[in-house]
């Protein structure tokens, strides 16, 4: 009798045990584990290359694109977008200011590019460009600049966009990103209407998925994110995308950037 209270007793315990390793730290352990092989590395290395490498109709490089820290200039670059360009007179995230870039410098047809669906010709070397970039102000923390008109009303514009309940399920970004606590499965959800933390929300995209094996961009993470409301597709580069970049990256102020991150 005694051997059997003891080990049922040794049981409880280590059922206890077990139980107080969340879901979360379950996840983070499986994300630990992938880090060291993210495939993200090679994207990087490809966005160099792209970067470096004359190409298109007039065959340059990017290397005097500025994307906001004056031409060429591109750490810390990421940490600081989207923001207002003069020369657009429009308040551009990365990928669309890249895309700018490629029309001004090298030539692309910029509408062809935001017309080309995500992870194929132009529209996959804008992936790799960002993805590198990001890389490149890894471990910086998010700092928008928020004090041009544009960029204030962006800001605004993207605050009621992620409020805005919608569509046949009635959903908003805010139905799963807009409190703390909320998780769907075994995903906790952060709440993006505030600075979330270090490598969070924001400041982990671009990263590579595991699940479909594809680098996502910001722009495609939105996509999938008004897929999932049940929402039209945005188009590329569009004010919609950009303002709730502005809301979230304002939001995300002190935050470590870990782009290109991993996911599930």
């Amino acid at each position: 009798m005694k051997r059997w209270t003891l080990a049922l007793a040794a049981t409880l315990i280590g059922g206890a045990a077990l139980a107080q390793k969340s879901a979360s730290d379950g996840i983070a352990e499986y994300r630990a584990m992938l880090a060291d092989g993210n495939p993200a590395e090679l994207f990087e290395a490809k966005g160099e290359d792209l970067w470096k490498q004359k190409r298109g109709p007039k065959n340059v490089s990017l290397e005097k694109c500025d994307l906001g820290k004056g031409p060429g200039v591109v750490k810390g670059a990421f940490v600081e977008l989207p923001r207002h360009f003069a020369d657009t007179n429009k308040v551009q995230d990365l990928e669309s200011r890249l895309v700018s870039c490629m029309e001004t410098l090298q030539g692309f047809n910029g509408a062809e590019i935001a017309k080309t669906a995500f992870g194929r010709g132009e529209q996959a070397n804008v992936t790799a460009l960002a993805t590198w970039i990001a890389a490149e102000s890894r471990g910086m923390k998010f700092n928008l600049p928020n004090s041009h008109q544009q960029e204030k009303v962006m800001y605004e514009v993207g605050k009621r966009l992620f409020f805005m309940r919608s569509g046949t399920h009635d959903f908003s970004c805010a139905s799963c990103h807009g409190e703390d606590g909320k998780r769907i499965r075994l995903q906790d959800l952060p709440n993006l209407t505030k600075n979330p933390g270090d490598g969070i929300g924001f400041a982990a995209w671009p990263a590579y998925r595991v699940s479909n094996g594809q680098m996502w961009s910001m722009q495609l993470r939105l996509n999938d994110c008004y897929r999932q409301q049940r929402f039209p597709y945005p188009l590329f580069g569009s004010d919609a995308t950009v303002a709730l970049g502005a809301y979230m990256g304002v939001n995300a102020k002190g935050a470590e950037n870990i782009a290109p991150a991993i996911k599930r």
